[in-house]
């Protein structure tokens, strides 16, 4: 497996792995991988014939008050677990080589950036945007591979590919979860234990949601009463928004009729951890 640290080896690399008629997935991270990331990594592996993951904690998608100095990083850990999932090359670049001096150029994505993350970080998606939109362009992937997980980053990300005509599929993937029911995150590592244990109130509240509507509960007002109630009852939980929208144009809805989006933000401690889940009416 190589290691490439710059965007001219990274072309090059591109150059010649096109040229041989080879497909390319990419699976964009953050590192500080997990089982989620793997699980992309493995579907990449099923469909094309070179994966490239990136490793690159993004600054211009945290906000002033984030946790990007603290955000975990570990490459050496990290390309031991894509190195066994099949990955042939990390593209691990440095900051000033995504973002040298004078850098100023920025893709703004409109409507659903202005809710649910985007409305609690302000500038969060023009970071993830811009980052995502250069990695295509360097990496020229046939197919890009996310998770679930980060649903509200998944539409906007097809509304960009889909706006701006990139030659490139993006393959969605469902979200995957501890034993029992945390989704997997990388924030995950700064959870103390107790911490730990009263995130699972995420998922908790997803379920509650989940049953209600089996049951026949569409009112939108209805539901977000009761995930909130359910989440509040945890002393560490702190709500940053439980919203429900209309899936996938995120349209506010009074009830439940067809594909819908739940999803959560909640601080337990100092880390925020966002979860979802799609109802259907």
């Amino acid at each position: 497996m190589k290691i490439i640290e710059t965007i001219h080896d990274m072309k090059l690399f591109i150059e010649q792995a096109k040229r041989q008629g080879l497909r390319i997935g990419l699976v964009p991270t953050m590192g500080s991988l997990h089982e989620g990331h793997l699980t992309l990594m493995r579907q990449a592996k099923k469909s094309c014939d070179v994966v490239v993951v990136s490793i690159f904690v993004n600054p211009t998608q945290f906000g002033p008050n984030e946790d990007y100095a603290k955000y975990p990083r570990d490459l050496t850990g990290d390309s031991a677990q894509a190195g066994k999932a099949g990955v042939e090359v990390i593209f691990h670049p440095q900051a000033q080589e995504m973002y040298p001096n004078g850098y100023n150029s920025f893709i703004e994505i409109g409507g659903i950036t202005q809710k649910l993350c985007g409305l609690s970080r302000p500038g969060h998606f023009r970071g993830v945007a811009t980052v995502v939109a250069k990695l295509f362009n360097i990496i020229q992937p046939d197919k890009a591979f996310f998770g679930q997980k980060d649903a509200q980053q998944v539409l906007v990300l097809g509304r960009m590919v889909a706006d701006l005509n990139m030659n490139v599929e993006l393959e969605i993937v469902p979200i995957v979860r501890e034993s029992d029911g945390l989704a997997m995150s990388s924030r995950n590592a700064f959870l103390s234990v107790e911490e730990r244990n009263a995130a699972l109130i995420l998922s908790r509240s997803l379920q509650l949601a989940q049953q209600l509507v089996t049951h026949g509960e569409f009112n939108v007002e209805k539901l977000k009463q009761q995930v909130i109630a359910v989440i509040q009852a945890e002393k560490l939980a702190k709500i940053d928004y439980v919203e429900i929208y209309s899936y996938p144009l995120l349209e506010n809805i009074e009830v439940i009729t067809s594909k819908a989006l739940l999803a959560l933000a909640v601080r337990i401690g100092n880390t925020r951890l966002i979860d979802n889940i799609i109802l259907e009416g």
